[in-house]
């Protein structure tokens, strides 16, 4: 029963799309790919709140105009600096696989529901060059700085320039793959890819995901910023309490215990190019709690809106307390899968570039205990949806030929299948102390991860116990994130003992999925960075593995690009350099519905479907225009 729920819960994409065929919608309609899209009336609209009295920040917030949130913020904002990549500001900037948008604005929105890119600060669908070397876009004309300025088609050249030349984590980022962005006029906005020798570009999957990903940031304060910074550091580590914003929501009130965002009644997207209102909660609020359990006591009392942390067993929430608290799916895993946390090898520890050794560990963990236990079945399993480099949405897994791959994908607690394995490649214990040898030295290692990341620890302890049943000797250490960070990102030294089995975690779902997921998991261009926050974070290297990645940008036919996907996934699961431990959300999205309703869910018939982002990231924040009050 439960494997035909996940399934039906796994077409949900599907569903959805079938359901934008209809004519009944709650959701502000998206803006029109071709044209300026008409204004959102079908939404319902929000219970109307009397006007309060203006509020000071510090003040108690009214709690019918207030969205509580919790697990985004965890300790205090450090600055408001859209070009920083360290402002600890989770409420305001995030840049990952959907960007944040609650204050500041890409041309573009990502939906990881269905892969499209919706305008947003644009005007309409952007359009490549018959050549694929440029992309065209226009600006929205009723786009407005939080100062009442247009927002221009310069505006976006002179951020990317700023970017570049102050070596942002965005220019750094993008530079190997962006030339140049240009404004053509006012409002038309020229990207032009970097090139390869043959006048191709370099990568079209990260040009596109360029606009969805990236803030447009106001020329005129981008200078103001300039004029007060000495260099480069200084830029990127200024406050910018002054800063101009062009999202429907800005800083009211920050400090050690909370974080506020206040709506802008004059936000430029209550026009009927885009949202036609303004969003329905005039607040948003994050108390910054100590822990998970606190933020759960929280979200059960109904002092949480809207929930992004792992709540344990969140289905006894209202299968047993009763409580007004729903996740996005009904029944487990509860959320959609978007991401895969990753045990990795260490390629310079012991044995471990032996693949028998790697490949035994990994059939031998039993992944089923991982995720009732450590994941509490917020987790598709490994028989639900069997391993490969894709997340359980449905677009990536039609993207590899899975019959083709079926006789090497493994589902775990596979003991006897790992001892065969080690005794046919003649690594036995022949001493007689219990662990096996190779070459007459001992397989020992520490599997790690961070301390108080308590479903990973959960993960890496049984990992351990895996080892202990197949002769392979595997203890734990967990040191604190701010030293294991430290170490595992800095790739231009091997990795120290006590990292031979180490997890991190993998890309969600966005534009340039899952080729960068694949990228992240097994490039070898990773190797030899002094700080290295991408991935490969075991120093993997297949030449071939390197060629079928580097060629999937580039590649127009459907095909071609599936029998490349195909054959990294026969590489990955045969070389084994790192293995999945679990399926997780890209979000967690558990809402209380006692002050607020109408959050999205599977099947609720938006059109287009709203993703559960926590109403912040990407498409997701067109749920802020749905929500209601309880009545």
């Amino acid at each position: 029963m439960k494997k035909l729920l996940f399934v039906l819960s796994a077409l949900v994409i599907a569903s959805m799309l079938l359901a934008a065929c209809g004519t009944a919608t709650e959701a502000p309609a998206a803006p029109a790919a071709e044209e300026e899209a008409p204004a959102a009336t079908a939404a319902p609209e929000a219970t109307e709140v009397p006007a309060a009295e203006p509020l000071k920040p510090g003040d108690p917030l009214p709690r019918t105009e207030t969205l509580y949130f919790n697990g985004q913020q965890w300790g205090s904002v450090v600055c408001w600096n859209p070009y920083s990549s360290n402002c600890n500001n989770a409420m305001a900037i995030g840049q990952q696989d959907s960007a944040r948008v609650t204050m500041f604005e890409t041309p573009y929105l990502y939906n990881m529901l269905d892969g499209q890119q919706y305008p947003l600060l644009a005007d309409g669908a952007y359009t490549w060059n018959d050549a694929q070397t440029e992309i065209t876009f226009k600006i929205k004309a009723a786009a407005k700085w939080s100062d009442g300025t247009p927002v221009t088609a310069e505006d976006v050249a002179y951020t990317w320039a700023t970017n570049v030349k102050y070596e942002t984590g965005v220019g750094t980022g993008s530079k190997d793959f962006i030339d140049a962005i240009e404004a053509v006029d006012a409002q038309t906005v020229v990207v032009k890819a970097k090139l390869n020798e043959e006048g191709k570009a370099i990568n079209p999957l990260e040009v596109a995901h360029y606009l969805s990903n990236n803030y447009v940031v106001q020329k005129a304060w981008t200078q103001t910023l300039e004029a007060r910074s000495a260099d480069a550091t200084a830029l990127k580590a200024d406050v910018a309490e002054d800063v101009v914003f062009s999202g429907p929501y800005s800083k009211f009130f920050a400090d050690d215990t909370k974080v506020v965002l206040v709506r802008n009644d004059n936000y430029w997207g209550q026009d009927a190019s885009m949202w036609g209102k303004l969003p329905a909660p005039k607040y948003l609020a994050h108390t910054i709690f100590k822990d998970n359990a606190a933020g759960t006591t929280a979200l059960q009392a109904g002092e949480v809106d809207v929930s992004q942390q792992f709540n344990s067993n969140v289905q006894d929430l209202w299968l047993k307390q009763n409580l007004p608290i729903s996740t996005y799916l009904p029944e487990a895993p509860y959320g959609i899968g978007a991401s895969l946390p990753t045990a990795f090898y260490n390629q310079k520890s012991y044995g471990l570039d032996n693949i028998a050794v790697r490949k035994a560990i990994a059939i031998a963990v039993d992944y089923p205990t991982i995720i009732a236990n450590a994941m509490t079945n917020q987790s598709a399993t490994f028989d639900q949806v069997p391993r490969s480099l894709m997340n359980p949405t449905a677009g990536e897994q039609a993207l590899y030929d899975q019959a083709a791959v079926k006789d090497l994908q493994w589902a775990g607690n596979d003991i006897e299948g790992a001892k065969k394995l080690l005794d046919e490649a003649g690594i036995t214990d022949t001493d007689g102390d219990g662990w096996r040898e190779l070459d007459g030295q001992k397989l020992s290692y520490v599997a790690t991860c961070p301390n108080g990341w308590s479903d990973w620890q959960a993960a890496i302890e049984i990992v351990a116990a895996a080892g202990k049943e197949i002769g392979i000797d595997i203890t734990t250490n967990y040191p604190e994130w701010s030293v294991y960070q430290t170490v595992v990102t800095k790739s231009d030294a091997p990795l120290p003992a006590g990292y031979d089995i180490f997890m991190m975690w993998s890309d969600g779902a966005g534009p340039t999925q899952p080729w960068s997921r694949i990228r992240h998991l097994m490039s070898s261009e990773y190797i030899g960075m002094a700080s290295n926050w991408n991935g490969n974070w075991g120093q993997y290297s297949n030449p071939v593995a390197d060629e079928l990645i580097k060629s999937i940008p580039t590649e127009t036919d459907p095909a071609k690009v599936k029998a490349a996907y195909t054959e990294l996934v026969k590489i990955y699961l045969t070389d084994i350099p790192s293995f999945t431990l679990m399926y997780r959300p890209q979000s967690f999205h558990t809402v209380n519905e006692s002050v607020w309703t109408n959050f999205p869910h599977d099947g609720d018939g938006t059109n287009p479907p709203v993703p559960p982002l926590d109403l912040t990231d990407g498409w997701s924040i067109a749920g802020l225009y749905n929500l209601t009050l309880v009545k």
